[in-house]
């Protein structure tokens, strides 16, 4: 049993075009569905001064069930046709390597802001991204990090008066913010 993985492991399709598009093709069918319902409840009929508040969205909301289904149908046709599976592939395990690399940071910056706020937040993953992919000196990104969230607080707090978001830890207090 081989534990190393290959070039070819790394190239291998983590999900295929069809599976993706099958994904979108339902998000579109809910999301036509709920316009769709919301405006039926909301009076999509004709009334004796015209059309109801619903009746445009209602017919929107079908539009885009319509394509969901249309998206279905061909990616199904499409499936149907090819058995190339290599050719199918959306994404292999080094591009989602890539894209969760930055994704899964983001998810966590957004975290922080809700608890430290977006300068301090934002010092830190600017930091943090600067050392880890960028391939930075610690003290070559902390300090661009802090010179960067320094001129932003001048800017937003003291020379244009418009308060950003401080946590619900307010790190920032000391300085009357």
């Amino acid at each position: 049993m081989n534990a190393k993985p290959t070039a070819n492991d790394a190239n291998a399709s983590v999900v295929s075009t069809s599976a993706v598009e099958l994904a979108v093709a339902a998000l579109l069918l809910a999301f036509g569905a709920v316009i769709a319902h919301g405006s039926y409840q909301l009076g999509s009929g004709w009334t004796t001064d015209g059309p109801g508040a619903g009746y445009f969205p209602f017919y929107v909301g079908l539009l885009i069930c319509v394509a969901g289904l249309g998206v279905v149908v061909q990616t199904l046709m499409a499936r149907a046709k090819d058995n190339d599976k290599d050719a199918d592939a959306f994404v292999d395990r080094e591009q989602l390597r890539r894209v969760l690399s930055v994704f899964v940071p983001a998810l966590f910056y957004v975290g922080a802001v809700q608890v430290v706020g977006l300068y301090v937040a934002s010092a830190v993953y600017i930091a943090l991204f600067m050392v880890i992919l960028g391939k930075y000196a610690w003290l070559k990104s902390i300090l661009i990090s802090l010179s960067v969230i320094v001129l932003f607080f001048l800017m937003f707090e003291v020379w244009f008066k418009v308060p950003l978001f401080k946590g619900s830890i307010n790190l920032l207090s000391f300085l009357g913010y």
